[in-house]
């Protein structure tokens, strides 16, 4: 028998029973106070984030392989645990807003968030199938979740429709690359691809394919986003900052484990393609944002842009790339949940506050939130002092040190047209007068939420020694 270490996924563990308790629980809490399974979410994710602290420098490998816990798993899983803390908290008055206050909400966020932990951490073929399919499936639930909503429900479906093709796209590359090694897991995969000079065969090629079209709908690359906009529409707004903060960077983190352990001897296969994938969804990403008059749909293709951002530090493979993916990820995270806090602000009784025109005479009826979106769009442009610049300097200067100058000048041209799109919504803020004097849906933990993001926003772009410390310890073990 293999010997199996449970502290390696002693988070997930923590996480998985309490999201448990919370779903056997939620039908003896009166609809009134539904609110505190949100607290309690909180409190689950803090206890998991706790036992996380304290495995920091570990490196363990469980599970027959399946499962290797090291400061990069680490790395991601806080994140996670960051991202769906802030979530719940942007999450408590806007789902009674929208009157879908239901407990199964805060347990479909804790299942995702076990899904995203697992797949920083599997060092496996199917382990990363099995924790995106887990992942997955919540967030088809929630996509869905206001269902007396069409436009919820028109995006629920979508999203499960591509997602199930997606799902068969993976498996097939996974076949494939099985076929061809007889392994599944990342580093036997590499091992075998390497002893019998495989690198170049044409059996590998079809698989990275296959498994760049499948992780390519997931993160939304050209031309595998056609889904995006329209789920982001339709989805609740707290749902889509969380898809778009948590799912994407998920994908991101298992994608960066496949391409740099399983298949890092067989660069020459792949970078061609993720170089063509990278300019082509920067460009159509930030061309179409331009036209846009839905917010939601301005942030699907402005998240569009971004994952071609974030793939500039595959292309170059090295460990400052990893590193500027990790760094990239945290900023893009922050920002994003950020922006979205907007909408969610906005949205009253009968107006979902989606729509570009609804942010009009924001700066004069509430300054210190106009303020907060000001931050929030100078680091998605990538304008220091943000997060967001320190997390595009270490991108092209990544790609600069690997000679892809031509990659670095498409990616710094695509952040000065996406300053156009960003800095509208500003402009719709400060020069036009308000349109709606109705009080924004604040509430005590978004308060707190936005406070926060707005902070990590500029404190990530004043000091970001920590963050880029972690980041460099986390990929060490890389390459």
């Amino acid at each position: 028998m293999p010997s199996v270490t449970l502290t390696a996924i002693l988070p997930e563990i923590i996480l998985t029973a309490l999201a448990c308790i919370f779903l056997v629980a939620e039908p003896f809490v009166p609809k009134e106070k539904k609110e505190w399974m949100g607290y309690f979410s909180i409190g689950a994710l803090i206890c998991s984030g706790l036992s996380l602290f304290t495995l920091w420098g570990r490196n363990i490998t469980t599970f027959s392989g399946m499962i290797t816990l090291d400061n990069y798993a680490i790395f991601f899983k806080g994140l996670f645990l960051v991202v769906s803390m802030l979530a719940i908290l942007i999450s408590v008055r806007y789902i009674k807003i929208e009157e879908i206050n239901f407990g199964e909400y805060y347990g479909l966020i804790l299942f995702a968030t076990v899904g995203m932990m697992f797949m920083s951490s599997a060092a496996d073929l199917l382990t990363i199938y099995i924790s995106l399919e887990l992942m997955s499936f919540s967030f088809y639930i929630l996509t869905a979740f206001m269902k007396r909503d069409m436009r919820s429900r028109e995006a629920g479906i979508k999203y499960f429709l591509t997602g199930a093709f997606t799902s068969g796209l993976i498996l097939y590359g996974i076949a494939f690359l099985y076929g061809l090694t007889g392994a599944t897991d990342l580093g036997s995969i590499s091992a075998y691809l390497s002893q019998h000079n495989l690198n170049s065969s044409p059996m590998l090629f079809v698989a990275i394919v296959l498994l760049v079209a499948g992780f390519g709908f997931k993160i939304a690359v050209v031309p595998f986003h056609m889904w995006a906009p329209d789920v982001y529409e339709g989805a609740p707004t707290t749902v889509t900052a969380f898809l778009s903060a948590g799912s994407k960077i998920a994908a991101f983190s298992a994608m960066l484990r496949i391409f740099m352990v399983g298949l890092g001897s067989s660069y020459d296969s792949w970078w061609q393609l993720l170089w063509l994938l990278s300019v082509l969804t920067m460009t159509l990403g930030n061309i179409t944002a331009l036209v846009q008059t839905n917010f939601k749909r301005l942030m699907a293709y402005s998240s569009i842009a971004h994952a071609g951002y974030i793939l500039l530090g595959f292309i170059v493979a090295s460990r400052i790339g990893m590193a500027a993916v990790l760094i990239y990820s945290v900023a893009y995270a922050v920002m994003t949940l950020g922006a979205f806090t907007m909408v969610i602000l906005l949205c009253r009784q009968n107006s979902r506050g989606d729509q570009i025109s609804d942010f009009k005479g924001l700066a004069r009826t509430h300054p210190a939130v106009a303020g907060s979106f000001v931050i929030f769009a100078l680091s998605l442009v990538g304008i220091p002092p943000t997060a967001g610049f320190i997390g595009k300097l270490f991108l092209f200067n990544a790609a600069i040190q690997g000679s892809f100058y031509w990659l670095a000048i498409i990616g710094i041209l695509n952040s000065t047209v996406s300053l156009y799109y960003y800095f509208k919504v500003v402009m719709v803020m400060y020069v036009q007068e308000p349109q709606d004097v109705a009080p924004l849906s604040f509430s005590p933990t978004l308060t707190v939420a936005l406070c926060v993001m707005s902070f990590m926003t500029l404190f990530l772009g004043l000091y970001p020694e920590p963050l880029i410390r972690a980041a460099v310890q986390s990929v060490q073990f890389f390459l």
